[in-house]
């Protein structure tokens, strides 16, 4: 039986510049524990890496939000907002593990959406095993999956190197229209 959770109490705030360090440890916690969980061995690197984070964290329009759970921090998202053609990303989104399946990821997605009314389109991409984001994204928020990208096409915004990796680096790239 699921959890019940009282959905007002899954709130945003804009993260604190003095937060970002705890911010980025807790989502790379968050990550590597469903890498390891699906590769069944402890990761080299963090995911995402601090170089991915701060691009992330300094992408152009980008606003840092904490997700809390009754005033208290469970996650995290950073979404790029263009003011102009109102074509936003997500760029990083997470919940704790110890929240998950509880509907605090929704709420706070529903949360975002209702902070950017006037976006016309949200782009998001996930890794192709992460069988947990993917349900997300397309069963509960609507999204559509709209692109694959692999050796075969790779992503034109990512740096593609010889040390490619089928399992870790293939991507779904997702869109919703509203």
């Amino acid at each position: 039986m699921k959890n019940s959770l009282n959905k007002s109490n899954v709130t945003l705030r804009v993260a604190k510049k003095t937060e970002l360090n705890k911010f980025k440890t807790d989502l790379q916690e968050a990550f590597r524990i469903s890498a390891e969980k699906e590769f069944g061995h402890a990761l080299d690197e963090p995911i995402p890496s601090d170089l991915d984070f701060e691009d992330s964290v300094n992408y152009a329009g980008a606003i840092v939000y904490q997700v809390l759970l009754d005033e208290n921090i469970v996650g995290g998202a950073i979404v790029a907002i263009d003011e102009i053609t109102q074509n936003n990303k997500l760029l990083l989104f997470f919940i704790a593990t110890n929240c998950h399946s509880k509907g605090v990821g929704y709420e706070a997605w529903k949360a975002i959406e209702k902070n950017h009314p006037k976006t016309k389109v949200w782009e998001t991409s996930t890794p192709c095993f992460e069988k947990r984001n993917i349900h997300f994204y397309v069963n509960k928020c609507g999204f559509k999956i709209v692109e694959y990208f692999s050796k075969y096409h790779p992503d034109p915004n990512q740096k593609l190197d010889s040390n490619f990796d089928e399992q870790d680096d293939e991507m779904f790239k997702f869109e919703k229209q509203l």
